[in-house]
């Protein structure tokens, strides 16, 4: 920290009204109006310096800022006020925690005796460089794919056991803890506490991520913080820690700071939420919804099965009022006439084909007999063929010896032939030359 200037400048006079150890004395004492004049007078005589620090408190009052500045280095601390006309040219967004520079000018309040300093101008330390290291390695993450909503992993939508990565006895791991509980009483968490900041925020985030991550019964890890300034939170944006989120096998939620806090990590992991409660909303359901989302759909699936039912029962009443379904014996009776026609239809036909069956037959039967050789045979005729079953219609078929057999009416006789026999000459008895026949 950069010390003041003495307190008195070698060749100027102390101020009229200022008042010595040698000017007073038990019996004549100076007055406290005269000696805090005094110690004013010196203070005015101080110049302005620039001191470096770290905001531990900042009120802000109508008017004025009223804000105490920490030694980075001990427990040494100053008051400071910066009124509302120099507020105006410095950083929006200081607050507790922050690394700043300022210009500081000593000041004295003779009345009621107190110290501050009045700051003229105040800014933050290697923010800017921060800032723009950050944006690059951001840059360089995307370019590589991590930041890309495909390769994020979906959370589990009820998980046995939630692995919390935060500080010891924190809010966040409070907060995480009561909400998820409150939304589902049953949820198992196993913890592992790192330090939230500083140069042990890394290796020993990474190494609780890690343990979580080999364990199997661990479904969703949530890295858990309360807000802070971007330094406090620089951590949180290291690229190892990134790339290990990124490589882990469970899903990782980012639970870090407060709504306006965005490290790096938020865009690496599965989840981004906004705060360690919406974090632990985000990862476990609420049982009273899920109950209630269950009796809704109880209730649409009894709703829908009575209406079913309803419809069935309507359908089958419409059809149980049809004529042929009511009295299903009048379609019986009213077929009867016409299979009772059919039959005696059926019957009418047979009988007539088989009457004209019967004219055809016996007309066929007395041309077949008209045709027949029987008939000849019966007006005294009769046929003669040789032993091979030729039928003799020539004598010169039959000549002397040629054994032959009649065919008669009835039967048929063996004969031998005597030759052929003169045209006009006597018959031989037949009988003098057959055999015996059949």
């Amino acid at each position: 920290m950069t010390s003041f200037q003495p307190a008195e400048v070698p060749g100027e006079a102390p101020p009229a009204d200022s008042v010595s150890p040698r000017d007073s004395t038990p019996a004549a004492p100076t007055s406290v109006a005269r000696l805090n004049q005094t110690i004013r007078g010196f203070i005015e005589r101080w110049g302005s310096v620039w001191v470096e620090g770290e905001i531990t408190s900042w009120n802000v009052r109508a008017g004025a800022v009223y804000a105490r500045l920490k030694d980075l280095q001990g427990d040494a601390q100053i008051s400071i006020r910066i009124w509302s006309s120099a507020r105006g040219r410095m950083p929006a967004d200081l607050k507790v925690g922050d690394h700043v520079v300022a210009c500081v000018k000593a000041d004295y309040y003779v009345r009621g005796g107190d110290f501050t300093f009045q700051v003229s101008s105040m800014k933050h330390v290697g923010l800017g460089e921060q800032l723009e290291r950050l944006e690059r390695l951001r840059a360089a993450l995307r370019a590589e794919g991590l930041f890309d909503p495909a390769r994020k992993k979906p959370l589990p939508f009820l998980p046995h056991c939630i692995g919390l990565i935060t500080g010891e006895r924190s809010d966040a791991e409070k907060d995480v803890h009561r909400n998820a509980e409150l939304r589902w009483p049953q949820v198992r968490f196993r913890t592992e506490y790192a330090a939230v900041q500083g140069d042990r925020c890394v290796p020993e985030t990474l190494a609780a991520l890690a343990r979580l991550d080999a364990d199997p019964e661990v479904d969703v890890i949530v890295i858990a913080r309360g807000g802070g300034d971007p330094q406090t939170l620089l951590g949180f944006s290291d690229e190892r820690l990134l790339r290990a989120v990124a490589a882990a096998r469970t899903p990782v939620v980012s639970a870090i700071g407060h709504e306006n806090d965005r490290p790096l990590l938020d865009d690496v992991a599965d989840l981004r939420a906004s705060t360690p409660t919406d974090a632990a909303k985000r990862v476990v359901p609420d049982v009273g919804e899920q109950r209630a989302i269950v009796a809704q759909l109880r209730a649409r699936m009894a709703t829908r099965l009575s209406h079913r039912i309803a419809h069935d029962v309507a359908q089958l009443e419409q059809l149980r009022s049809r004529p042929v379904l009511r009295t299903p014996e009048h379609m019986i009776r009213t077929r009867t006439q016409d299979v009772w026609q059919l039959v005696t239809r059926g019957r009418e036909l047979v009988a007539r084909r088989i009457e004209q069956g019967a004219l055809r037959t016996a007309e066929l039967r007395a041309s077949l007999r008209a045709l027949s050789p029987a008939a000849t045979l019966a007006r005294g005729y009769a046929i003669a063929h040789t032993d091979g079953g030729v039928i003799v219609r020539d004598a010169a078929q039959a000549p002397a010896g040629t054994r032959l057999v009649v065919t008669l009416e009835r039967g048929s006789v063996a004969a031998t032939s005597t030759g052929e026999v003169a045209e006009g000459g006597p018959h031989p008895d037949p009988s003098a030359t057959s055999e015996a026949g059949s």
